[in-house]
């Protein structure tokens, strides 16, 4: 009876405990915080809209002139594959196509000074042509002239046999096996309306211009 009688007692809370401010039914305060506003950041570098225009051809009769004005160079770089000619004779297929043109600008006396002279005077000088056709001239232009360094080269040191005839046929195959890659190049890139930039060449004919 005695442990029932303390069990009882232990169970009873005290007085303190029922005055704890832990137990009582205070209702809570609420505390309204501002709610933040978040406002949109201007940025300072922001890249502008770029509109594409519409991509405008090159007429065909730009690329034709620019077409026709490398043939300049290419006749005249001809005589630099004598000797690719003679020790391969099939090359001559190849050209074989354009010997008409070919006979028809050597039948005209001084071809080479009248169509230099024609296409710098009558073509690049020409504002009426558009930058296209004039830089495809004036490129031209450049290497026929460069075409004419290694001629004068030849005549100023003439190399005899031996050695010096080896470079010089070493220095004429390059030479013809360039100016038919920069021919070539030059044709392609104008029949599809696009502007070739030949190596060395397309730097001074810019500055011509």
């Amino acid at each position: 009876m005695a442990a029932t009688t303390l069990l009882r007692f232990s169970l009873q809370p005290s007085p303190q405990t029922l005055k704890s401010p832990f137990l009582s039914h205070t209702p809570v305060p609420h505390y309204n915080f501002p709610t933040p506003r978040i406002s949109p950041i201007k940025l300072s570098n922001s890249k502008p809209i770029i509109v594409m225009s519409s991509y405008q051809p090159v007429p065909a009769t730009e690329r034709l002139i620019s077409a026709c004005a490398y043939f300049l160079p290419f006749f005249n770089g001809l005589q630099y594959g004598r000797y690719l000619f003679m020790k391969y004779p099939s090359l001559g297929l190849l050209i074989e196509p354009i010997f008409p043109l070919l006979k028809a600008y050597r039948s005209v006396p001084y071809a080479s000074f009248v169509a230099f002279f024609a296409l710098y005077l009558g073509v690049v000088r020409n504002p009426s042509f558009s930058k296209y056709v004039r830089f495809n001239s004036m490129q031209a232009v450049v290497l026929d002239v460069l075409l004419a360094l290694p001629l004068l080269f030849q005549r100023i040191f003439s190399p005899g046999k031996g050695l010096g005839l080896q470079l010089l046929v070493m220095g004429y195959n390059g030479i013809f096996v360039f100016i038919v890659f920069c021919f070539l190049y030059s044709l392609g890139f104008c029949v599809l309306g696009r502007t070739p930039y030949l190596p060395f060449v397309a730097d001074a004919a810019d500055r011509q211009l």
